[in-house]
């Protein structure tokens, strides 16, 4: 019989990305779970707040906000008593440090982190950039780049880019494939803009042919066999060698944790 799912509500008076992110970085902890989340964002009325804690509370789970604004501190604090409903502070306890450490205050405005500021735009620019340059699709971009990927195929590329790209990052990512030479602008970047992807071979070989089956591709073609994973890594290898570069091994890594590694190369 299938585990029913838990609730999780997510509260802000702004986007709910902050919140969602801490969330989905608990659950990558916990095997097995059903969790269905449900996000309430730019919530800024004491009547929203109120109704949305009454509809958690029906199912039992908890409450993970950002709220800024004092007022709706306050009351979300009051409907978890009253509706014995747990609540979890996301912002709060860094926003009360913050002001007993360094004697200062926080503007109480929602939504800061989303402003339209230069920031802001670097992203958008840095977003548009990765995706235009997406599986080497813009080879001469890669001069431009803030981040080169370099890996075979299957190795969390595009997702990583993006990810990366989020973070104001423009980020060029290239297919390694033995009987396509590397392409000359490569030996032209410092070996801190690139940086090497590779995994287990077992796990590459489950990857791929999960990748078949969903296709609707026969499983035993050449491309999910062991014997060219290995082909393709070594080439890899070699030309992770000749560049100079670093080199991570993704395999049960999050995206978010390769990400952070390439950060602190970079």
């Amino acid at each position: 019989m299938e585990e029913p799912s838990h609730f999780i509500t997510i509260c802000s008076d702004s986007l709910g990305d902050t919140a969602e992110a801490v969330v989905q970085a608990v659950l990558h902890q916990f095997q097995n779970q059903r969790v269905t989340i449900r996000r309430y964002g730019n919530v800024r009325h004491e009547d929203e707040l109120r109704k949305l804690m009454e509809e958690a509370a029906k199912h039992q789970g908890f409450v993970a906000y950002t709220l800024v604004q004092p007022e709706l501190r306050e009351m979300i604090r009051e409907e978890s008593v009253r509706l014995d409903l747990r609540i979890v502070d996301i912002m709060g306890p860094m926003m009360q440090t913050f002001i007993d450490t360094f004697d200062d205050a926080p503007q109480a405005r929602p939504g800061l982190l989303h402003q339209l500021d230069e920031n802001y735009f670097r992203r958008i620019e840095a977003i548009e950039f990765t995706v235009a340059c997406d599986d080497g699709r813009d080879l001469g971009a890669m001069l431009k780049a803030d981040i080169v990927l370099l890996g075979m195929s299957r190795t969390s590329k595009t997702p990583l880019s993006i990810f990366l790209a989020h973070r104001g990052k423009k980020v060029v990512n290239y297919p390694i494939v033995p009987e396509i030479g590397p392409p000359h602008q490569l030996f032209s970047l410092p070996p801190n803009r690139l940086i090497g992807l590779t995994m287990d071979p077992e796990h590459m070989l489950k990857i791929r042919s999960e990748r078949l089956k969903v296709l609707g591709l026969p499983v035993g073609s050449q491309y999910a066999s062991l014997a060219r994973i290995m082909e393709e890594m070594e080439y890899a290898a070699v030309l992770f060698t000749k560049l100079d570069c670093p080199i991570i091994d993704i395999t049960d890594k999050a995206i978010e944790e390769t990400a952070g590694i390439i950060m602190g190369y970079i």
